[in-house]
């Protein structure tokens, strides 16, 4: 490998041949500030057009300013990072995307996690010397994602994401000169597109350009309504998470202190999600296990391998790209619609109440779960499965305007029974937890013996695509793990070309899975950010008492009393669904 010399701000530095002048100061603790460049180590994802130029550095001998971004470290380079050529023309670039950008800074929500925010501040920037035309687009309101696109500066990240990361292909530069923005093609609102509302372009806009639709106030309407019961469900990559909106280091877990903050805030019951993520393994593993017995007899028709159905993006992204395949994944709701059918069925009969009243809401990592519980397969007459789903994000925007104090909170218990759950509940919020979890059981009901062991290390980890073989007692069943939709589409274009060799595939839509969920706390490209929550959701797992779906005794008491048993006719009513054609 050939190394390269260079200076930077006179201190020596040695680094690849390849490396930018921006990584090669970074290396050395020096820093330059930037705007549109992103980087997310481990995840292969970076964003570095050169577009903002507010990276730009002197090199010595070259007559105009570099953007330490895109610029390769070459041999002998003498590098200034922080001479007042290179400020000036810092706070020159700054206040020209201020000039045409609203000035709605107080009631903008991003205010105080605006990246465009922070550097104009980090620059000096008190006062705007140019003046003139400012852009004016009109808003566009989605099921899940609303767009602000006079706030777009055209750092190109949300592009990036969407065509790069995500292969989903609905925004892109669009226009000319000053009229360019980033946008679907002919300027179309997003519902009319592909978007499947994973929400990774608002994870990563650095700008209120992107934010979520927010569903605090429909929240708190319903909690002060008399006649109604508000339950609240959370999934688990919330626990992982919150905490960092309350100055607590990434990968804290919160799940006693939550649970005291939504009671605070009035909810009637507090349930957990992966009570449901339990059920879930149960429908699912038991389709699992009938497709693999029916492969094995050497029936044709049976439709492998079998596609997880947790993650509402992921089945919005086939039904518009991979609509031939729909067959394929698993008729299991996820584990938000689950929930939802069992409270408003299971759980109002045993408190004599009609499910028109009880109000259903979701604390997800997820803006796509908000376009989820819209879907009208998920309603009875009109009367939504589950009525609202707010990120943590809005949830911890919702405890703060309540005064509760997150931090000095003592840790208290879900209620029963919709609140009991294993480890493997947990495990669904990281890349690879819905497989394992699904392992874990289908491995005990197809060879009637316990474990040998329960965690399956060999499904964990942060590559985009991993491959195992679980041995099922002498059948080796072939597992395959994708997050970030790009990723998964390299797998479904070998199944649809016939070449795939797995028995059962995990598809999470966003990087990391549901912890780098476009709901959750901004990580502000750090990637170090996702791996602590992943540590944290395996931390919670081991924790638990029960770590087998099939093990938990509410789950087992559900089926006694109210389902029947897995694949059953009431199971398949309240717990399946079936898909659509979008293309």
């Amino acid at each position: 490998m050939e190394m390269i010399n260079l200076t930077i701000d006179n201190k020596p530095v040695v680094v690849k041949k390849g490396t930018t002048v921006l990584e090669a100061a970074t290396s050395i603790g020096i820093h330059i500030p930037t705007l549109c460049y992103m980087k997310l180590d481990d995840l292969n994802i970076e964003n570095k057009p050169g577009g903002c130029r507010i990276c730009v550095v002197e090199v010595k001998g070259r007559r105009n300013l570099a953007p330490a971004c895109c610029t390769d470290a070459a041999e002998g380079m003498e590098i200034s990072t922080h001479t007042i050529r290179a400020i000036n023309a810092r706070r020159t670039v700054m206040e020209l995307i201020l000039s045409d950008h609203p000035s709605d800074c107080l009631i903008c929500a991003k205010s105080g996690n605006c990246d465009l925010q922070d550097m104009a501040h980090r620059l000096g920037i008190r006062e705007i010397h140019y003046k003139g035309a400012q852009s004016m687009y009109r808003e566009d309101t989605s099921p899940a994602i609303i767009r602000e696109i006079n706030k777009c500066i055209l750092c190109r990240r949300c592009e990036m994401m969407c065509n790069e990361v995500q292969t989903v292909g609905v925004l892109s530069a669009i226009n000319r000169g000053f009229d360019a923005v980033v946008a679907p093609a002919f300027e179309m609102n997003l519902d009319h597109s592909v978007c499947t509302y994973c929400g990774q372009c608002v994870a990563v806009c650095p700008t209120g350009a992107l934010t979520e639709v927010n569903n605090t106030a429909a929240v708190v309407r319903a909690l002060y309504d008399p006649t109604k019961t508000v339950v609240v469900q959370t999934a688990p990559a919330v626990r992982a998470a919150l905490g960092e909106e309350f100055g607590m280091e990434a990968g804290t877990l919160v799940t006693g202190k939550l649970v005291a903050a939504l009671r605070r805030l009035g909810f009637d019951y507090v349930f957990d999600t992966d009570f449901a993520a339990d059920l879930t393994i149960m429908e699912e593993g038991a389709e699992l296990l009938n497709r693999l017995g029916r492969h094995l007899q050497g029936d044709p028709d049976v439709k492998l391998p079998i596609l997880t159905s947790c993650c509402p993006a992921w089945v919005k992204f086939f039904e518009h790209q991979f609509p031939d395949l729909k067959e394929i994944p698993s008729t299991a709701r996820s584990p938000q619609q689950m929930f939802g059918a069992i409270a408003k069925s299971y759980f109002a009969e045993k408190l004599g109440k009609k499910r028109e009243d009880l109000v259903v809401v979701s604390i997800m990592p997820c803006l796509a779960k908000k376009y989820e519980c819209g879907r009208d397969e998920f309603a009875v007459d009109g009367n939504p499965d589950v009525d609202y789903a707010i990120t943590t994000r809005e949830l911890a925007s919702l405890i703060k305007i309540s005064n509760i104090k997150f931090t000095s909170l003592p840790n208290e218990d879900f209620d029963s029974p919709l609140g009991e759950s294993t480890g493997a509940g947990v495990i669904f919020g990281t890349t690879g937890g819905v497989i394992e979890a699904a392992v874990r059981t289908a491995y005990e009901l197809y060879t009637g013996k316990d474990l040998p062991r329960i965690d399956f290390h060999e499904l964990r980890g942060m590559e985009g695509i991993r491959k195992a073989t679980i041995d099922f007692n002498g059948l080796p069943l072939n597992i395959g793990i994708a997050h970030g939709l790009g990723n998964a589409r390299q797998l479904l274009e070998e199944i649809r070309a016939g070449k795939s060799s797995f028995h059962a595939i995990e598809i999470m839509s966003c990087p990391g899975g549901c912890i780098g969920g476009g709901g959750q706390p901004y990580h502000h490209g750090d990637a170090d950010v996702i791996k602590k929550r992943q540590m944290a959701i395996y931390k919670e797992d081991s924790n638990k008492t029960i770590r087998k779906s099939h093990e938990n005794p509410y789950i087992k008491k559900l089926y006694e009393e109210f389902l029947g048993k897995p694949l059953g006719h009431k199971a398949h009513e309240l717990l399946h669904t079936q898909y659509f054609d979008r293309s």
